[in-house]
């Protein structure tokens, strides 16, 4: 995916005395009193904001939070404490400007952020008049918002078509390098793991993926419509039953090829869905009809893990089973193990997914761990993200 780099930029000296507007992900979760619970996205837009002040750019980054109504800014929109927490992360003061789509006074060397730009009118559809406004307000955009990169937008997309130099940061380059080499260009075998509870929600994925992917291991409630459709009894457990020709159908694409949906060969049930339910390890062909499925059974979990560890690349979306509860979390649990000593180079990314990945401690062994979460699923169904078409476009001249 050929786009232009803001890394490039700085290092040929392209950014000195510039003024450059970085597109942040800075939407961080706020308690009752504004307090900010949780600053990894924060963290995660210092490189490029550093990059540019060290390169002597005139520096705008600005943000969504929340879900604020465009022209009706109210206190809870503010990015106040982003700032705060920014400055602290830069060790320098962080003013922030409100009002700013009109014209923005900042220096080379200075650092500035803009207020929320989802209350600007238009931002959302992307108007061309606050298009033009933003693109005149920079000599470089930087997109590094990899979160926002499925939505055009005025700041993620208007402002790229205008802009004298449209480029990616740090963040959102690192993800097309890694979606280009687990997606375009992968080591085989490529294994993906969909999960989640319904397969109408990512059908698509699971279709795009059937005619790429050397192994299709599903889980979840996912997982038990493809039992249903195998011909097997799942009980009272989450399914969808008017979606069986659809999974078989994804079946069929993959069988075609030569590679598998496996099918678990046990399962994990319960009466209730409950973390104190009792826990009862049964053969796939064994289950109830008062069951509930809530996790792969240890032998599928076992071979799956085995081939997990001789992949040669893995996309990983979804836990296996309800891993919050104890006693059905062992199939998620050895699914993260046997991809965290896989040699296999590592993909993942949604919010479950980060979680199971946190919970068991295996960041540091993943090749890449996704930050955006419908982006990283529309990715996996085959569509050019917004993001990265006008930015290729662009660099194309």
């Amino acid at each position: 995916m050929n786009v232009i780099r803001f890394s490039d930029l700085c290092a040929n000296g392209s950014a000195q005395g510039q003024r450059v507007f970085i597109r942040a992900d800075l939407n961080v979760p706020q308690g009752v009193d504004g307090h900010i619970t949780e600053d990894t996205r924060i963290r995660a837009s210092v490189p490029c904001i550093q990059m540019a002040l060290d390169a002597g750019a005139a520096v705008m980054v600005t943000s969504h939070l929340g879900r604020p109504t465009e022209g009706d800014f109210q206190a809870a929109d503010s990015l106040a404490p982003v700032a705060k927490r920014l400055g602290e992360l830069l060790g320098r003061d962080v003013p922030l400007i409100a009002n700013w789509v009109d014209g923005v006074s900042v220096a080379p060397g200075q650092l500035v952020m803009l207020e929320n730009c989802r209350v600007n009118k238009g931002e959302k559809k992307n108007a061309p008049e606050l298009a033009h406004k933003l693109a005149a307000l920079c000599d470089i955009f930087v997109h590094d918002a990899f979160g926002t990169a499925h939505r055009a937008e005025g700041t993620t997309y208007g402002i790229a078509q205008f802009a004298p130099i449209a480029c990616a940061g740090p963040l959102l380059a690192a993800e097309i390098d890694a979606i280009s080499k687990a997606l375009a260009n992968p080591k085989r075998p490529l294994a993906a793991i969909v999960a989640g509870s319904k397969v109408s929600t990512k059908l698509t994925i699971l279709k795009s993926l059937a005619n790429n992917v050397d192994q299709l291991i599903v889980g979840g409630g996912i997982a038990n419509t493809f039992m249903l459709a195998a011909g097997l009894n799942i009980g009272k457990s989450l399914a969808e039953p008017d979606l069986l020709d659809q999974a078989r159908a994804v079946i069929e694409i993959m069988k075609a090829r030569g590679a598998e949906v496996p099918i678990p060969t046990d399962v994990v049930t319960a009466k209730t869905f409950a973390a104190d339910a009792v826990a009862t390890v049964k053969k796939a062909t064994e289950v109830a009809d008062d069951d509930l499925i809530l996790d792969i059974g240890p032998e599928t979990a076992a071979k799956l893990a085995a081939q997990l560890k001789v992949a040669g690349t893995i996309v990983w979306n979804g836990p296996v089973g309800v891993f919050e509860f104890a006693a059905f979390e062992n199939g998620t649990k050895v699914i993260a193990q046997a991809i965290a000593e896989s040699s296999a180079f590592s993909i993942a990314g949604g919010g479950d997914t980060l979680a199971a990945i946190a919970k068991y401690g295996i960041e540091k062994q993943m090749g890449y761990i996704s930050t955006g979460g419908g982006a990283f699923l529309e990715v996996l169904e085959g569509k050019t993200l917004p993001a990265f078409e006008i930015l290729m476009k662009r660099a194309a001249g």
